[in-house]
């Protein structure tokens, strides 16, 4: 059980469910449990997968990879999701390979400072998307307008949006069940090799 669901495990899985975890299943071999809080209704983690895959994991994205992390460890920490920031801190260190520039960037984050360790386009992409989860209803033109003279263009806010809402909207409740157990315990059910997975 993750939380307070129950999962199906993969060893039990049959059909679609089945079919979702292989495709999920991650070099380790094991099932992230975020994957498995879907087994009840496996069509959903198909929407999850492809999601979050064409956002953060597609060739055509423009911004780089270990940047879009980086909107989701600054999202999660403003949703205050502790085990989404773990997730994604851990991706942002394993693309950028420079352990003292990820620690800096988290200390920064964590601060509410970015503009420690960002500039430019990237920094008014980063106060964009805190914005957009802190105060929704507080965004204005200005906020486009902003970060388009730091040289953002539409393609880089929709990347920007996109991660911010797979964090924010798509599946809250699943990773708000994920977290309490996180908070709880102190760490997943299931680590991975190499750091903790859930």
């Amino acid at each position: 059980m993750i939380a307070w669901i129950n999962t199906i495990e993969p060893e039990d899985a049959n059909g679609l469910l089945k079919e979702l975890y292989e495709q999920v299943t991650t070099p380790h071999g094991t099932v992230d449990n975020v994957m498995k809080a879907h087994s009840l209704r496996p069509h959903t983690m198909g929407g999850h997968l492809a999601l979050y895959r064409s956002v953060l994991h597609n060739e055509d994205n423009v911004l780089p990879f270990w940047f879009l992390e980086t909107v989701a460890v600054y999202t999660s920490l403003t949703n205050k999701c502790d085990y989404s920031v773990a997730h994604h801190f851990a991706n942002v260190r394993g693309l950028l390979k420079d352990e003292a520039r990820a620690n800096a960037i988290f200390e920064a984050f964590t601060a509410g400072e970015p503009e420690r360790q960002f500039e430019g386009k990237e920094l008014a992409l980063l106060r964009y998307a805190r914005k957009l989860t802190a105060a929704p209803g507080e965004m204005e033109e200005s906020d486009v307008a902003q970060a388009r003279a730091a040289g953002a263009d539409d393609g880089d806010f929709h990347f920007t949006i996109m991660v911010q809402r797979a964090i924010t909207q798509s599946f809250p409740a699943v990773e708000k069940q994920i977290d309490w157990f996180y908070r709880h315990y102190g760490f997943c059910r299931t680590r991975h090799k190499g750091g903790v997975g859930c």
